[in-house]
Formats: C-alpha cells, sequence, structure tokens
C-alpha cells in the first residue's frame, strides 16, 4: 500500500515538472494588447478576465476576455502575460490568486 501510494506521488511529480518543462518559446515579439470594450457583466459577482495574444504555431492569435466567476470569495485575476527571456518569449498564463 504504500509502495503504490509512493509510486503515485513520483508519477504527479513527474507530470508537474514535465509540464513546468514544456514552456513554448516564441522567437517574434508579441504584438500590442488588443483594446477591449467590456460588455455589461452578466451578474454582480462577475469578473473581467482581460483577453491576450496566444501563439498558434505560426503566428500570434487573439483570445478574447470574459466575464467569469472567481472560484472563491476575495480572488482575484492575474492575467496572461508574456515575458522575454533569453530565448525568446513565453507565455505566462493567467490565473485566480
Amino acid at each position: 500500500m504504500v509502495l503504490k501510494r509512493l509510486m503515485e506521488l513520483i508519477f504527479v511529480g513527474a507530470l508537474a515538472f514535465s509540464a513546468a518543462a514544456a514552456d513554448i518559446v516564441v522567437r517574434i515579439a508579441p504584438p500590442r494588447v488588443v483594446i477591449e470594450r467590456r460588455p455589461p457583466p452578466p451578474s454582480r459577482d462577475q469578473v473581467w478576465v482581460s483577453g491576450y495574444h496566444r501563439w498558434d504555431g505560426n503566428a500570434y492569435a487573439w483570445t478574447p476576455g470574459r466575464w467569469e466567476k472567481p472560484p472563491r470569495p476575495h480572488a482575484h485575476w492575474v492575467a496572461h502575460r508574456w515575458v522575454h527571456r533569453r530565448e525568446g518569449w513565453v507565455l505566462v498564463e493567467g490565473h485566480w490568486r
């Protein structure tokens, strides 16, 4: 039983490491952020999640913003952003904090 649990933890750790190591590096700088017009919120408890440029393998494509309900009270959205590294540009995914 203990060995099975240990194997599960090792497997989960390997998955987490491989996901973190799988950053896609883009050599072309991202375009300027699109200024979006926000539609009215569907309800008072929804937060605006801003749009961002994603890399589709050949070019940048705009993903529009949306209203979303936070997963817990007092959570706030940290927007997607492109970070410059030595090799090029890497997208840091948006997330709830």
